[in-house]
């Protein structure tokens, strides 16, 4: 194939890939309104061992509130999920901001480049400084802040920054997860900060050690159906403070 040819197909390519993304964001909100989550069982309702793990669920819980599935939908959930906790605890708003504060300074010591994460660092402080204080904002202002593409892109960014610190500098540890000869750097710049990129457990572990937040995600897929959907804590051990349901490739926000 010729240089051109190439040229012509990469750009086709790259046009039906813009595509579907407006045609995704045309359909999905950054981040849904709180539905029941009996609203999947319509969904599955042809499929008897979806039906099944889902009936068992709602036993443990009631709501969910979708995300877009853009391949950012594992950090906007859990961003969107636990600024909503935040919002309803001082004590722990008052932690979290402080934890937050020395991010910046860990990042740039670790090689981050200052002007690289300053903004994305700034914008993140900025909402979670009104999280609790005099200048608290409400759920809805919440949920309009994650649904605005710049404010809530800069918030994900800023979290896998977060994510991509974490793994490096625990890199001994995360070492053991990764496949192949890629270094953890690489892996880093390659899967964790690029936006779009979708995350699975290492990036969890990551983000929620960073960030001393509990993470639970439940699985619903088509293992087996004698028992409730599995459930993994992230870190290990840890007592959850956000709630994830994953379907292969895909996180949504779940509510006990």
């Amino acid at each position: 194939m010729s240089f051109l040819n190439q040229e012509i197909l990469d750009e086709g390519i790259l046009n039906q890939q813009r595509q579907i993304e407006k045609e995704v964001a045309e359909i999905y909100p950054l981040i849904g309104q709180l539905q029941p989550l009996t609203c999947l069982l319509q969904e599955y309702m042809d499929d008897p061992i979806y039906v099944n793990k889902l009936t068992k669920l709602t036993n443990v819980y009631h709501s969910l509130r979708r995300v877009r599935p853009d391949g950012n939908c594992f950090f906007r959930g859990f961003g969107f999920s636990y600024f909503e906790r935040l919002l309803e605890n001082e004590d722990e708003w008052k932690k979290f901001k402080a934890l937050v504060m020395g991010t910046k300074d860990q990042l740039i010591s670790q090689g981050f480049p200052k002007f690289t994460i300053e903004d994305f660092f700034d914008s993140f402080i900025e909402v979670v400084n009104r999280l609790g204080g005099e200048s608290k904002m409400d759920a809805e202002e919440l949920h309009r802040i994650f649904n605005d593409s710049g404010t809530s892109d800069y918030l994900v960014v800023y979290l896998r920054l977060i994510t991509s610190g974490q793994l490096q500098k625990e890199e001994d540890f995360y070492q053991n997860f990764l496949e192949g000869d890629k270094s953890m750097k690489e892996f880093c710049q390659q899967e964790v900060e690029p936006m779009y990129r979708e995350s699975d457990h290492m990036h969890a572990i990551a983000l929620g050690s960073g960030l001393n937040v509990g993470i639970r995600v439940v699985y619903l897929d088509r293992g087996e159906v004698t028992t409730n959907p599995p459930e993994h804590d992230f870190p290990e051990d840890c007592i959850p403070s956000v709630y994830l349901l994953y379907r292969p490739g895909h996180y949504d926000i779940l509510y006990k």
